[in-house]
């Protein structure tokens, strides 16, 4: 039996379409609210078809010194053309790309988790320096 950790899979974002790619500053200010945004698909498009396409973007963050992340997003993504009429027959889709604010009094590590129904879940990380 595998360990989830096993599962996750990561790689370079500008050559992987299915990495969950985090943009936020490299410093922030203590208690001030820092913007956060998670992208799957920023260098190469994910296909957002009803057949294959990115189902949730969940953030953690894990304060430096501590043993467990903190949850402080989880995005499902809902929205693939499909319609009553079948797959692909809508004219709606939800692009996996989610932003949040974190305030927090600590530095650490941002994580990224991107679920893709066919290519299973992968991950990125960032670190945050607080000031």
């Amino acid at each position: 039996m595998s360990s989830i950790k096993e599962l996750v899979q990561s790689a370079d974002w500008k050559s992987e379409k299915h990495v969950p790619v985090i943009d936020v500053a490299d410093k922030a200010q203590k208690a001030e609210a820092v913007k956060i945004t998670v992208t799957v698909g920023k260098e190469i498009a994910h296909p957002n078809t009803t057949e294959h396409h990115i189902s949730s973007i969940e953030i953690y963050f894990l304060p430096r010194g501590e043993k467990f992340p903190v949850s402080i997003g989880r995005f499902e993504i809902s929205a693939h053309g499909t319609s009553a009429k079948g797959p692909n027959t809508s004219t709606i889709y939800t692009q996996p790309e989610v932003t949040l604010n974190l305030k927090t009094e600590k530095s650490g590590t941002i994580y990224a988790t991107s679920l893709c129904n066919i290519h299973g879940l992968w991950e990125s990380s960032k670190e945050l320096t607080v000031e």
